[in-house]
C-alpha cells in the first residue's frame, strides 16, 4: 500500500515538473525569481528529450510499482503516460519525444527574449 502510494507521488511529482516546464514561464512574468527555477527545469526537460535518456523520477516510479505490485515500464515517462494520449498505444514514434523536447526550448527562448526585451523598455521608460 505505501508503494502504490509512494508511485502516484512521484508519478504526480512528475506530471507537475512537466506542467510547470510547459506553463511556468506565465509565473515567471509575475515573479521574476522564479526564473532561477524555471530555466534549470526547461533545460533539464528538453535535455532529457532531446538526448532521448530516461529522467531519474521514471525508473523509481516503476520501482515502486513493481513493488506494490503492479506493472512496471522501460520506456520514458512521456512515452509511456503523454504520447499515448496523442498518438495512441500503438503509434507513439520516439521522434516526437525528441521534437518536443526542441519545442519546448524553442517557444521558451522565444518567451524569455521577449521578457527580457520588455524588462528592457520598461527599464528605459524610467
Amino acid at each position: 500500500m505505501l508503494d502504490q502510494a509512494l508511485a502516484d507521488l512521484v508519478l504526480t511529482l512528475h506530471f507537475a515538473f512537466i506542467a510547470f516546464v510547459f506553463v511556468g514561464f506565465a509565473f515567471v512574468r509575475r515573479w521574476p525569481w522564479l526564473a532561477w527555477a524555471h530555466v534549470p527545469a526547461v533545460l533539464w526537460g528538453s535535455f532529457v528529450n532531446i538526448a532521448n535518456t530516461i529522467c531519474p523520477l521514471t525508473p523509481l516510479e516503476s520501482w515502486f510499482r513493481v513493488r506494490a505490485a503492479q506493472s512496471g515500464y522501460d520506456q520514458s515517462f512521456v512515452e509511456h503516460y503523454l504520447l499515448p494520449v496523442v498518438y495512441g498505444r500503438d503509434a507513439a514514434p520516439a521522434a516526437a519525444v525528441v521534437a518536443g523536447g526542441v519545442l519546448v526550448l524553442a517557444l521558451n527562448l522565444v518567451a524569455y527574449g521577449f521578457l527580457i526585451r520588455s524588462r528592457r523598455r520598461f527599464l528605459r521608460r524610467r
